[in-house]
């Protein structure tokens, strides 16, 4: 038997897998590591732990691992969107990297459509210039922290810095390279235009290459630390959410992926280029070569749950805290949640919004908060789906992963709330699986992606929208609609008292 490992490379964890020519899961380690909130507003982590935890987690595959280590053929990337990673000419770190999830930006942003005009960005990039973005975080450090500003040489993308650890060779790849705002998605080249605008020397901007590509083989030190071959072929992987949508088998237009992680998106399939959605959603390159996706995005999806089961529900599990929810109607018995914990990205660009329960009152009980919150995190999905629709996107079916694919409950949510088919796969592995699909394809083990998830994907169960359902929360979410801009002013007013 042959194996590839699929190393997904999370917020908050790095995820293994083993996976074998069958697509079958043989083994799998995760290992985490810690957020750094020096204020609110700050998102950052140690590039060094990412790699350090990873060793450790490969060290781990092998030590488990019963067969020939030869066998193991490959590996490549998933990875978390937009941080910024910065290195010397020597190839050091020069800071820790600034997430995906720091909103510190804003003025930078406005910099950006001063500098190189909002008009033009949206040409080139496909995307606003938003908080969540590599180019703003490159702005700000160039203008709070010159002396490091003055030292970079490249600037990295966390599985990108990953990936060069583990074989020395330095490049970016084109799926989260479409997610710095500096990329010209069309051309698939680093943007010349958008560099000289802002100010950024095109030079710091690494190599590109596409996600099946081949970087080289692990160092001889990777070997000598974690038992892998020294044949073990490296190759470039893709964005966290294009290697989802790999991983989903979103791969044919038409095809839509519904991912609740940390966050959450909506993502459907794009054949065209020029597809030009106004900067409403998000257009990234995709993991398949030639293709593209839309993407809208709620920064606080599984976050929200989490803040919530932490917060209020004691030492009560996941499972436990779901477990009342099939006895609560639609609607919750009257409570909304917007899930805006840490700001909003879709449909709303605001780092200032904050959450909010809407609606309490005495009668209401845990089960019913805790839908609630599963409601208002998949109303602000509709919120993309809706973007897409309106823009003349027929959608009639979802495959949905993460934690929203772990409870039938929330899966039926969905179905209702999308008004779609929601499937969920067997075999759910999220973008690790997208990652491993990529090295099988590169290994040659398959001529295409496709090929390769007629084999590595099946689905096991499909939720049908309830009419009845359908009809209330059609009805609730024009009511969620509403809390935005109604909260907006209020929000605004209370920035200036946050920690």
């Amino acid at each position: 038997m042959r194996y590839v490992i699929g190393i997904d490379l999370g917020t908050s964890s790095v995820k293994l897998l083993l996976v074998d020519q069958n697509g079958l899961v043989c083994n799998e380690v995760s290992k985490d590591y810690p957020l750094i909130h020096k204020q609110s507003g700050y998102s950052e982590q140690n590039p060094d732990l990412w790699v350090e935890k990873t060793i450790e987690a490969l060290r781990e595959l092998l030590q488990q691992f019963k067969g020939d280590s030869q066998q193991i053929e490959g590996m490549s990337f998933s990875g978390q969107m937009h941080g910024l990673v910065l290195v010397d000419q020597e190839g050091k770190l020069l800071r820790n990297a600034i997430l995906w999830n720091d909103t510190r930006t804003t003025e930078q942003c406005e910099e950006i459509y001063e500098m190189a005009g909002k008009e033009r960005i949206l040409m080139l990039a496909k995307n606003p210039a938003l908080e969540g973005f590599t180019l703003p975080k490159l702005l700000w450090v160039k203008e709070h922290e010159p002396e490091i500003y003055r030292q970079i040489a490249h600037f990295m993308l966390p599985k990108d810095y990953l990936r060069y650890r583990l074989t020395g060779t330095i490049s970016s790849e084109l799926s989260d390279a479409a997610g710095t705002l500096l990329l010209d998605i069309s051309k698939k080249i680093w943007s010349k235009e958008i560099c000289e605008s802002v100010g950024v020397d095109l030079a710091i901007c690494p190599p590109l290459v596409k996600s099946d590509s081949f970087i080289g083989n692990i160092t001889d030190e990777i070997a000598q630390r974690t038992g892998l071959p020294v044949t073990a072929k490296v190759f470039a992987g893709g964005a966290d959410n294009a290697c989802g949508a790999v991983g989903a088998g979103i791969l044919k237009d038409g095809m839509t992926l519904c991912s609740i992680g940390t966050s959450g998106v909506i993502l459907s399939y794009e054949t065209a280029s020029g597809k030009d959605y106004e900067g409403r959603v998000h257009y990234f390159n995709h993991a398949k070569e030639n293709a593209y996706y839309a993407m809208g995005v709620t920064l606080s999806a599984g976050h929200s749950l989490d803040w919530y089961r932490r917060i209020f529900a004691g030492s009560r599990s996941f499972q436990e805290l779901l477990s009342g929810i099939e006895g609560v109607p639609a609607g919750a018995n009257g409570l909304l949640f917007t899930p805006y914990l840490v700001g909003e990205r879709t449909p709303h660009a605001d780092s200032n919004i904050r959450a909010s329960f809407i609606g309490m009152d005495t009668s209401h009980s845990l089960p019913d908060f805790t839908r609630a919150i599963l409601e208002g995190i998949t109303f602000s999905l509709n919120e993309s789906l809706s973007i897409l629709r309106d823009s003349g996107k027929s959608i009639t079916s979802i495959v949905s992963i993460g934690g929203g694919a772990k409870n039938s409950a929330w899966l039926q949510m969905q179905a209702d709330i999308f008004d779609a088919e929601v499937s969920k796969l067997a075999n759910e592995q999220g973008p690790g699986m997208g990652a491993a699909m990529l090295a099988a394809v590169g290994c040659g083990w398959f001529h295409s992606l496709e090929e390769c998830a007629e084999v590595f994907i099946k689905t096991s169960e499909v939720y049908r929208p309830n009419e009845e359902n359908v009809r209330k929360y059609k009805e609730l979410f024009a009511i969620y609609q509403q809390v935005y801009s109604q909260t907006k002013s209020i929000n605004d007013q209370l920035a200036a008292y946050r920690n």
